[in-house]
């Protein structure tokens, strides 16, 4: 399939503000494209390399100047292929490597071809093609249910090969894709409530848990491996030795954790979150190789334990946590129905330096890559009157 395809079906969206209209040009787009292509046509179509982030900035698109082909020619693939070989580039004279790169890239694309290349190397992509819009234009296209998209997706942790699925293989492609250990998933996102009264009056019982200002992680094990990803699933294990440790050190076999990693200060209390990410941002380098060692990790959720368990309550799952990790190593947290129960667990969090508290419905599932009523996020609320005085563009 040719680039073009995918760059005048990203207009035909943008051009629109109808869902159902967004959904079928993608559903026809997806359609004609081949097993091998459909994995980067997802990914192109809703403005994101393949690879994620590929380190190239407006800076170094700005400064690439190429004449647009007046014939399409450039194959889904191509794109791919360049995008590839853009992402690989690193170390001295990267810059230009890159721009020589893209240069070719460019070279070889009409206008529209070009417009699409730079918002997906930018990640600058405005045309109303999130993934819920993909979800449903994938389960079109494939004559499935949206929600067996959306449930593949987030145990592949990726919608581009929860599609490749549904579109060679059907239903039967998306159930066989499961939470496996290794493998890791979109974590459950919570949405906000004005206060802890709201949030309780609203979920009903809860485990209401301290809420920490840490960097998000997940925690799988399988056999002796041990790997640990960022909420954007990033792999960070080498930075967080003393994660590592503590995992493996737990009873059991293969299993799954969501929980936080936090700097401590001697006393007990959490260091400034910018002193966290510092740390967690640290690569290993010969100079100081346990950088990030020091955070400590916190659980809060079990979603593999010899199987997965995402689908059982969370007080199936609470229980579960309690039996594997160790209580230092567990966010204080009370099972409770009750507003002024839950106002002293809050006020108890803000008092220790924490951000504030999490309202989970007791019976809730873990829904992973979703944000919706069973998770609420209380924090103080501050107001601040500002006048904007300037901007930059970026």
């Amino acid at each position: 399939m040719l680039f073009v395809d995918v760059a005048t079906t990203t207009e035909r969206v943008a051009a629109t503000s109808k869902r159902s209209e967004k959904v079928a040009a993608l559903a026809e787009l997806l359609a004609r494209a081949a097993p091998e292509e459909i994995e980067p046509t997802v990914s192109f179509a809703v403005g994101e390399a393949p690879q994620g982030r590929i380190g190239v900035g407006w800076a170094t698109m700005r400064d690439v100047e190429a004449a647009p082909a007046t014939v399409p020619s450039l194959a889904v693939l191509d794109v791919a292929s360049g995008i590839d070989e853009l992402a690989a580039i690193r170390g001295g004279g990267s810059v230009a490597a890159r721009r020589k790169v893209l240069a070719a890239l460019l070279g070889r694309a009409t206008t529209s071809e070009q417009r699409l290349i730079r918002a997906i190397v930018g990640g600058e992509l405005r045309q109303g093609a999130l993934d819920g819009v993909m979800a449903a234009a994938v389960a079109k296209a494939a004559a499935v249910k949206v929600g067996e998209v959306q449930r593949a997706a987030m145990f592949a942790g990726s919608l581009p090969a929860a599609a490749r699925a549904a579109l060679t293989d059907g239903s039967h492609g998306l159930a066989a894709i499961e939470l496996t250990p290794l493998r890791p998933v979109q974590p459950m996102l919570a949405s906000t409530a004005p206060d802890i009264g709201t949030a309780i009056d609203e979920a009903g019982e809860s485990a209401v848990e301290w809420k920490l200002d840490g960097a998000r992680v997940q925690v799988h094990r399988a056999g002796a491996a041990v790997r640990i990803f960022t909420r954007n699933l990033n792999d960070v294990t080498d930075r967080l030795g003393g994660v590592v440790e503590l995992v493996t050190s737990l009873p059991g076999g293969d299993l799954v954790l969501d929980g936080e990693a936090l700097g401590v200060a001697d006393d007990g209390s959490p260091r400034p979150f910018q002193d966290t990410m510092g740390d967690f941002g640290a690569g290993v380098d010969e100079v100081n190789p346990a950088r990030g060692s020091v955070l400590q990790a916190f659980f809060f959720d079990v979603l593999h334990h010899g199987r997965p368990v995402v689908d059982e309550p969370l007080s199936v799952r609470r229980d579960l946590l309690a039996e594997l990790v160790p209580e230092q190593h567990r966010l204080p947290s009370i099972v409770t129905a009750d507003r002024e129960m839950a106002q002293r667990c809050f006020d108890e969090a803000i008092e220790a330096g924490h951000e504030g508290v999490m309202v989970k419905q007791i019976g809730s599932a873990y829904e992973a890559g979703r944000r919706g009523g069973a998770w609420r996020k209380v924090k103080p609320v501050h107001t601040f009157d500002l006048v904007v005085l300037a901007a930059e563009w970026g």
